[in-house]
This record gives structure tokens, C-alpha cells and sequence, in this order.
């Protein structure tokens, strides 16, 4: 299962500790968010196999050569703009249908959310509901949200998520 590192403050011994194979540097509060974002890209660059992303800003995203950018789930028009300069997309759903519309609209993979419960993020869709969309897409999907125990990422194993990304989990 492929590990998915959210971080509004990344560091290298983060990145080294938990060796991710996905990585997003979100900070939603950040004037400074592009030269920050360059700084993490160019951390993550060290590592073979990690692959970088930047959040909301496709045009950003791939000015600074990062793998690919994560939208929310008001960007799904975006999706075709950050393909077509070569980027791979992730794209936040909480419902079934944002799910099947990621998917047809050429999005790499999902976000889905909350698995679990989450401060200030609504009721938990459960680890069956992730199942059930699993199951009628074929989109790469990640389960986010209140993933914070080996517990909870073994029943995400078994679910056949692609992923988990998460905060909490990797501080």
C-alpha cells in the first residue's frame, strides 16, 4: 500500500523517516507558499522513488518540476490544464459521484474522504464505503482521514485502497 505524506512544514527528516512513496506540500496560510513549495520540491529530488506534489497550483506545479499536483474537490475543471503540461493529478472526493467524475476526466488518482474520524471534517465514510467505490472504479485510490494507527492501515490494506495519505500519521 503506497504511502501518501501531507505536510504544511516538510522536512528532509520527515521524508527520511517515513520514506514515502507520494508527498504534498499544502500550507494554506503560507504568503511565502511558492518558494517554499520550490524548496520542497527540490528536497523530495534526493529521493528515488518519492514522488512531489504541489497543492492547487498546477501552473506552479510544473514550473517547479514537481511529479504532479493535488486539487481540491472544487478544481475537477483543472484536471485537463495540469495534464496537459505533463503532471500528474490527484484530486480530493468525498462522494461516490466526484469519484467517477475524477475518473473521467482523466485524473490519476483519488483522495477519499473521511475514512475516519477526522476533527472538523464531518461524519466518516467507513472502511466498507471505501470498499464499495474501490470496487466500481478503476482510479487509483488513496483513503484519507483520522488515519493515525497501524490498526486503522491494516483494514485500509484490506480494503485494496491503493494508498493512505495522511497528516497526523507521519508526525
Amino acid at each position: 500500500m503506497k504511502k501518501y505524506l501531507i505536510t504544511p512544514s516538510p522536512s528532509y527528516m520527515q521524508l527520511r523517516k517515513y520514506m514515502p512513496d507520494f508527498a504534498l506540500f499544502r500550507n494554506k496560510e503560507d504568503a511565502n507558499y511558492a518558494l517554499h513549495a520550490e524548496e520542497f520540491v527540490e528536497m523530495c529530488k534526493p529521493f528515488k522513488n518519492l514522488n512531489s506534489f504541489v497543492h492547487q497550483d498546477y501552473k506552479l506545479a510544473a514550473k517547479l518540476g514537481a511529479k504532479g499536483v493535488h486539487l481540491t474537490s472544487q478544481q475537477f475543471d483543472d484536471i485537463p490544464q495540469a495534464k496537459e503540461l505533463g503532471l500528474e493529478v490527484i484530486i480530493s472526493t468525498h462522494t461516490h459521484d466526484e469519484v467517477h467524475i475524477a475518473e473521467a476526466m482523466g485524473a490519476d488518482y483519488v483522495t477519499y474522504s473521511p475514512i475516519f474520524e477526522t476533527p472538523n471534517k464531518g461524519e466518516p465514510k467507513g472502511v466498507d464505503d471505501l470498499r464499495e467505490i474501490i470496487g466500481m472504479t478503476d482510479i487509483d485510490v488513496f483513503a484519507l482521514g483520522g488515519i493515525i494507527t497501524d490498526e486503522q492501515l491494516n483494514a485500509l490494506q484490506e480494503s485494496g485502497a491503493y494508498g493512505f495519505a495522511s497528516i497526523r500519521y507521519f508526525m
